[in-house]
């Protein structure tokens, strides 16, 4: 290989701090045949990412992160190299800014081309053109030539004069067979509660039975962070180690039901669907996980609640496991959500117990990994974390194999469901409603509604590497039937929740709900501006009635799109 005959001088040594440190990508297949793997940076993960990742401290750094004008003032240049199986294997960085008008398309788009050969190559923001319309970084994107294959991503900042960042702390190899890790696994165990139904479980797969264990929960039981997704997130693996230890035969079964960005005041509208598949799978292990979800329910605990109770009634009585995950800033709820799990009995995993502590222990000493191996952004775990999360389930189960004291043998965890609810248990009967599943007591006029989304939300559900579209049986207003932009349903309930997309894009508009002719609230894609599925209460009383529901669009937004994923409704 020739050199150039007139190398550069090297360049003036400058301080940077990474963002994306050996970060394993995974590219998801696009419709043009190639891989595609999305970094989201919005939302206070850059800033999270240089705490974490670049160690970074200085908080005046740190907000100007959080701005297009601000990334310019800090950031001199951006050094990436990307390591594949593959050296020679051509892919294509892009870090997108997000527009302050045009979320998606009004930013200015860093791009460059790499090689799968690990050498840095750095895109010089004094050569941008930048637009007018930047507003704040957005996200990575990273383009795979051949789709469905991992790659090792490093990203980091190299700072402008003035600015400073520490230097490189080292990370070692983990060690999963030490005693510290061990000890973090067993602090992850709140309580076995009463075993009874876990141990049937067991015994069902040990004699050779049909055994089935379901998850359900937001984008950390989705697989987010874990790459591949569907293999190395924890659900699957901890569904294989218990496959492992307890099968007799292929008879034990796997669900996965997670839905990125959605709390359980979704999960129980989706239960019978996602979860029982219309009865056609009666899992004997449910694991529930929104302990970082929950934030959004509106009723702080009573959903949450509901759903619990509502795994607990089913015929076959499965085991209801609570599992808590953590934010990297230290954060969930399960202060508030303890308490139910103590109510009914119930195990209890705490991921949060079992490795914050660790990170902060001084100089290092008893800590096995640190928060940069542990999480793949400030929201998810990566590939290590998701390991933690899966042995942690495990241990579980070895617990309450061994436990010979705990439970009433007679009548098992049903007794308990007579008790008064914690929070509340107003939910525990909701269903889901939209054009594929019925309600012989409700009237639907579409009237503009009258198509279909089909950009939706998608999750990859069970150990399938193919995203599946969220609420595909729609009601779709496309901006067209300007004469009746509106939905009309007459139905008998006494709760209806609303779910609707949220979108990001300049064409979704707002609509007014309205409820026996009262305005109750206005249904605003861009609260949370990005594709998800986003649930509202629009009727909560006490007795079942009659009641007319008519969401309009708002007439500034007539030629625009808005579309009603579904209702949960009870009687």
């Amino acid at each position: 290989m020739n050199g150039p005959a007139a190398p550069k001088d090297p360049e003036k040594e400058r301080d940077f701090f990474y963002i994306i440190k050996n970060k394993c990508i995974f590219g998801t297949k696009m419709p043009d045949g190639r891989g595609i793997q999305y970094l989201y940076q919005d939302d206070g993960r850059l800033e999270n990412s240089a705490r974490i990742t670049g160690g970074i401290t200085d908080e005046t750094e740190l907000a100007l992160l959080n701005s297009t004008e601000g990334f310019k003032k800090l950031v001199h240049s951006i050094g990436i190299s990307v390591e594949a199986d593959n050296p020679s294997e051509k892919i294509i960085f892009v870090f997108q800014m997000y527009g302050r008008n045009d979320i998606y398309g009004g930013g200015t788009e860093l791009e460059i081309p790499l090689t799968g050969d690990g050498a840095e190559k750095r895109i010089y923001l004094s050569e941008i053109a930048w637009k007018e319309d930047d507003n704040q970084p957005g996200q990575i994107k990273v383009i795979m030539e051949k789709p469905e294959q991992t790659v090792t991503l490093n990203v980091r900042l190299y700072l402008n004069d003035g600015y400073s960042a520490p230097g490189i702390d080292e990370e070692g190899e983990i060690d999963f067979s030490c005693e510290d890790y061990k000890n973090i696994i067993a602090s992850s165990f709140l309580s076995a509660g009463d075993t009874t139904r876990l141990k049937r479980a067991i015994d069902c797969a040990r004699n050779g039975r049909e055994t089935c264990i379901a998850y359900i929960g937001g984008s950390i039981t989705q697989g987010a962070g874990a790459v591949p997704i569907h293999t190395e997130c924890y659900a699957f693996q901890s569904f294989c180690k218990f496959k492992e230890k307890y099968s007799n035969g292929n008879n034990v079964h796997f669900i996965k039901a997670g839905v990125g960005g959605t709390p359980s005041e979704l999960g129980i509208i989706r239960f019978e669907r996602d979860v029982l598949r219309d009865y056609t799978v009666e899992p004997d292990i449910i694991v529930i996980e929104f302990a970082v979800n929950d934030e959004g329910d509106e009723t702080k605990g009573i959903f949450y609640e509901s759903l619990i109770r509502k795994a607990l009634k089913l015929p076959n009585q499965p085991a209801v496991i609570l599992l808590f995950s953590v934010f990297a800033n230290d954060w969930n709820l399960q202060e508030r959500m303890i308490p139910v799990g103590q109510h009914y009995n119930l195990p209890m995993v705490s991921i949060k117990n079992a490795v914050t502590p660790q990170f902060y222990k001084k100089d290092g000493k008893g800590r096995v990994f640190t928060k940069n191996q542990f999480f793949y952004d400030i929201y998810h775990p990566s590939n290590v974390g998701h390991r933690v999360m899966a042995d942690c389930l495990s241990y579980l189960f070895a617990q309450a194999e061994k436990d010979t004291g705990l439970g009433d043998r007679e009548k098992g965890t049903e007794y308990l469901l007579p008790k008064e609810p914690v929070t509340g248990n107003t939910f525990e009967d909701i269903r889901l409603l939209d054009k594929r599943n019925v309600y012989n007591k409700a009237e639907i006029m579409p009237g503009g509604f009258d198509g279909t989304d089909t950009i939706l939300q998608c999750v990859e559900m069970d150990d399938s590497l193919v995203p599946v579209p969220e609420f595909p049986y729609n009601w779709h207003y496309d901006g067209c039937n300007t004469d009746v932009p509106y939905f009309e349903m007459k139905l008998t309930c006494r709760l209806l929740v609303l779910i609707f997309k949220d979108s990001g894009e300049t064409d979704a508009a707002k609509a007014d709900i309205y409820v026996d002719n009262e305005l109750v609230r206005k249904a605003d894609p861009y609260v949370n501006g990005w594709l998800h599925c986003n649930p509202v209460i629009i009727i909560n009383e006490k007795e079942s009635g009659h009641h007319f529901v008519h969401i309009e669009i708002d007439k500034e937004d007539v030629e625009k799109k808005f579309t009603i994923l579904g209702f949960g409704y009870a009687v």
